[in-house]
This record gives C-alpha cells, structure tokens and sequence, in this order.
C-alpha cells in the first residue's frame, strides 16, 4: 500500500491542530534573523543525529539518507514559515518516516531520540543566533517551547505511521499464514517444495512434524489462544482445524488437552507436514468419537487418532463392518436384550484377552468363573467358530465395532 492512498489529514494531526502552536507565536522579525541559519543547521543536525543515535551512525545514501535529510528539512523549512506537520504534503513525510522504522525491524525510539536530539541542536543554534542580535528572553524562552512542541507534533505523525506500518505487515502476516495453513490440509497434498515456500513466506518456521486438531466451529475460538506456539488455525466448513507442530513433544498431549478442555476434540496423527491432510482425515474420524461420548458420562476428553486406530478403521466402511455383524452375531438374535448384551460384552473381553477367563473377568469386573459359565453358552450358540482364527477375528471385528471401541 503506497503513502499516495493515505487521508490527506489523518487523526493525530487533526488532534495536533487543535492543541497550541507555541512557534506560531514567534515574532516575525525573529524568523527573520533565524531563516539564513536554516540551510546550515539541516547539516549540522543530520551530523548529530549520525553521531549521537547509534541505529542512524551508517552514511546516510540512498532512500534511507532521502528520507532522513528530507524529514529534516522539512521539519525546519515548516518550522521558518512558522507551519506545524498538519497538512498533507508534510504528514507524509513524518507518516512516511515511521512506516520506514517499521520495515526496517527497529523501534520507534531511534526516530524519537534523532527528533530529540535535532530540537536540541536546533535550540543551541538559534538561541545563539537570537542572542547576538538583542532578542528579548521572553522570545527566547518561547522559542524553546516552540521547539519542543513542534517535535512532539512530528513525532505523533510518525508514530501513527509506524503504528500503521506495523498493522499493515501484521495483516499480511496473517494472510500468508492463513494461506500456508490451507496449502497444509490440501488433499491431494502440495509437494513439500511448495508447502516449504508457503511457511517461509509466512515466517513459520517448517517443523519436522506436525498433526491436526479438530474442533467444532459452533464451540467458539476458545482453545486457539492455549494452543502451543507456532500452531496456525483456519477454519474448515463447520470445524476449527489446528496444524500442531512437534506434537510427539514432551508435555504436548497435556498442553493440547488443557486447550481443549470442556470442548470436543480429535487429534489426527502424527506426520511429516506435506502428509497433514492424511492427520486432518485421522482428526476429524477422532473428533466424530469425542462428540459421541456423551457428556453425561463426564466431560468431552480429547480423543487421539492413534489410540482409536481400530475404531477408525471400522468407520471407513460402516456398511460392510454392519454386513460382518449382521452375519457373525447371528446366533444371538434370540436372546433377550439384557442376555445378548452380557454375552457380547463377555465374549469381546474373552477374545481380546485371547481366551484368558481370568483376565477377561477382571476387564468385566466380574468372577472368570463367570466369564467361563458365559462361555459355555456361547460354545452352545457358536460352535466351533469360537476356535477359527478367522472367525475368531471377524467376531471381534464386529463385537468392536457395535461396542464402539
């Protein structure tokens, strides 16, 4: 954005009209004495300011140097015509001063401490002047005030335009940062040459891994602020998706729980940062888990894709896991509900704990004898299918996926 689209009068010189103007009491025949010192005093004051402000001390060339040499010749040609910095043609200059501080990466305090040290030079100089030729001490006495007033006024132009500047990039910070976050979650992804470019331009350091959060939209921007530094956010339809760097990370897991506290969530899996889109899919399956756990059980907890791997892969054909089910828990079909539910129950926690009643008792909370009085009635029911591998594996396939586990 060029100075050219700026408001010919922005707000702080509007405020700055409105104060006093110490210098534009001055007598004339006062200026009349000061205006030949000017020409020489714009040298002497851009000497000092190399001199005594470390940050200006290189050689003032090209637009660096234009830029300074013209702000303080400006400054005092306005000043000599008893003018402040209020109207258009001078507001950019000092505008223009502070957005260059801005671009340059340094504080405004060098820019404040050059006007300083330009006022008192100034001050010496045309004090000195004054006084050799019989001016009165009131009149000098205003022309310190004046001074001072004046370079307060410049310096509020240039720190709305350095304020301005830094609005400005943090803007575009945002939109390449919001563009580099979308480039991750692209299905089909980008090549990492062009995700590598993206989180350069958007001055995000790339990390070696990275993994999605998903949320749900409707339940607010909360988490963002408490996610961990360097996590970009974008939405996505109805869901908050966040790029997780390092999310294998000491304390990591924590930290995102923390975020997410009291809200839905699905963490995807880890991965290299072209493959984020692959984490998006595993998030969102994890965060389809979280909102089903209902929260009159307890709180939502934050569901992470690689601990539900088996829950996830049941979701990705809902259809034939439900044909598999229909077909291996047939022979329940005639108990009554409360009899299907406890032998389903028991007879999951029989092959998951592969054939150990025991174990599987203490899963249940109940005694293995009753898990082995259970068990016999599923070998009624069954048969020989309890002792087939495959069949084995089909029966906890669909015992997993009616359980939701």
């Amino acid at each position: 954005m060029s100075d050219n689209s700026e408001p010919a009068i922005p707000a702080a010189a509007v405020a700055a009209a409105s104060r006093r103007r110490p210098w534009e009491e001055l007598p004339e025949d006062a200026f009349s004495v000061w205006k030949p010192e000017l020409p020489t005093l714009a040298r002497e004051i851009i000497a000092a300011i190399r001199e005594e402000v470390p940050a200006y001390s290189r050689p003032f060339e090209g637009v660096f140097g234009k830029n300074v040499a013209r702000g303080v010749e400006e400054a005092l040609r306005r000043f000599g015509d008893r003018r402040g910095s209020g109207d258009g043609a001078s507001t950019g200059v000092y505008l223009a001063l502070g957005r260059g501080e801005s671009r340059e990466g340094r504080s405004l305090e060098a820019l404040l401490a050059a006007y300083r040290v330009g006022a008192r030079v100034a001050w010496r100089r045309l004090a000195a002047s004054g006084v050799a030729a019989g001016m009165q001490p009131q009149t000098l006495a205003l022309l310190a005030e004046g001074l001072f007033a004046y370079i307060d006024e410049l310096s509020a132009e240039s720190a709305e335009g350095y304020a301005r500047e830094q609005a400005l990039r943090a803007g575009e910070t945002e939109r390449r940062r919001e563009a580099c976050v979308r480039l991750l979650l692209r299905d089909p992804p980008a090549s990492p040459r062009t995700i590598a470019d993206a989180a350069e331009a958007a001055s995000w350091p790339l990390p070696a891994t990275v993994a999605v959060l998903a949320w749900p939209q409707a339940a607010g921007r909360r988490p963002i602020p408490r996610l961990p530094l360097g996590t970009l956010t974008t939405a996505v339809d109805a869901v908050w998706c966040a790029v997780v760097p390092d999310p294998t990370g000491p304390g990591r897991r924590a930290e995102l729980a923390a975020a997410t506290e009291g809200v839905p969530a699905g963490l995807g899996t880890a991965v290299e940062p072209s493959a984020a889109g692959r984490s998006l899919r595993r998030a969102l399956g994890a965060l389809e888990l979280a909102q089903e756990g209902a929260p009159t059980a307890g709180p939502f907890v934050l569901v992470a894709a690689q601990e539900r791997r088996t829950a996830l892969l049941l979701r990705a054909e809902p259809g034939l896991v439900e044909e598999l089910a229909s077909v291996r828990l047939a022979p329940l079909a005639g108990e009554t509900p409360r009899s299907r539910r406890r032998l389903e129950e028991t007879l999951l926690a029989w092959l998951r704990h592969e054939g150990n009643a025991t174990a599987a008792g203490e899963e249940l909370g109940v005694h293995g004898q009753t898990v082995r009085y259970r068990l016999g009635r599923l070998r009624e029911l069954f048969g020989a299918a309890l002792d087939e591998p495959d069949a084995r594996f089909e029966l906890e396939v669909a015992l997993r996926a009616r359980s939701g586990t």
